[in-house]
């Protein structure tokens, strides 16, 4: 059996930069073995897994798919930048004929319209819910450690946990922080929280005006470090629209790779992410 495989730098128009996510073309299902068994051999943060919902249909003409993303050790719920990349590889290198994409995925129906260069995903938003700091106290210092931090926000269904930091911080604290993904993982084993992410309000008046900045840490997943994190902005996207006052926004994910992100929050509990990408390699996989 051969399985058709891109792999997609999503969040960024360069080459080695954004997030990595290799896409696999299935003409139907496989086990879930064969998934966590490709997804451990690319080892990137999320292998995504497309099938044609109706047989009677190709990957340039059809509309609607099912998605799935693995990490390199397990099935995730929601992921952004491999969503993005499954739309590239269809709307690039299939030729995809249709103005939108839909993906059924473990988040529900999830659309994605080609605009220009770039492609707009429409997400659930997933609104965090304000904590008491004390509360998570060890996964806070394993996390920023002696860093003053202004708010600690938890999103229960998506165990996100966001942490953001004073804005007396400069955006030089957030690159320079280095992690222990082991401290990390063994400050919090109740199971309440999966991933962590590390905010701070952004400079608006450089350019091109970031109206916050993040990273993403994921230990509990089996990664250590996400480079860019798109599903995180269903839930900064919607405290950081409050805080700012605005619905469309841009944001930054603060990793060596980097990855440029823009967004919409939307009055129907919906986010639209905004996001261009770059193929670096096609080829085949053999089973």
């Amino acid at each position: 059996m051969e399985i058709q495989v891109f792999i997609i730098d999503a969040f960024t128009n360069l080459p080695f930069k954004g997030n990595p996510a290799a896409v696999c073309l299935l003409m139907h299902e496989l086990s879930d073995d064969i998934y966590l068994k490709t997804a451990a051999e690319f080892n990137l943060a999320e292998t995504a897994f497309i099938t044609k919902v109706d047989q009677s249909d190709s990957f340039t003409t059809g509309s609607r798919f099912s998605l799935q993303w693995f990490t390199p050790t397990t099935e995730i719920n929601l992921c952004g930048h491999a969503t993005l990349a499954s739309a590239a590889a269809l709307f690039q290198h299939k030729k995809n004929i249709n103005p939108v994409l839909v993906f059924e995925t473990r988040s529900g129906d999830l659309s994605v319209t080609r605009q220009g260069g770039s492609y707009v995903m429409d997400f659930p938003l997933n609104p965090p819910t304000k904590e008491d700091p004390n509360e998570f106290r060890d996964v806070i210092k394993a996390a920023v450690r002696n860093h003053p931090v202004q708010d600690v926000y938890l999103s229960s269904n998506t165990k996100k946990l966001a942490i953001r930091l004073a804005d007396s911080c400069g955006r030089s604290v957030l690159t320079s922080l280095k992690v222990d993904p082991v401290a990390l993982q063994s400050s919090e084993t109740s199971g309440r929280v999966m991933e962590v992410i590390i905010t701070m309000k952004g400079s608006p008046d450089e350019q091109p005006g970031y109206d916050f900045y993040y990273r993403n840490f994921s230990p509990w997943y089996g990664i250590p470090e996400d480079p860019v994190t798109g599903s995180d902005l269903t839930v900064i996207g919607s405290y950081w629209s409050e805080e700012l006052g605005k619905k469309k926004m841009l944001a930054y994910q603060c990793s060596s790779r980097g990855g440029e992100l823009e967004l919409e929050v939307r009055d129907d509990g919906r986010i639209n992410i905004t996001g261009q990408t770059v193929t670096v390699l096609q080829g085949t996989i053999t089973l």
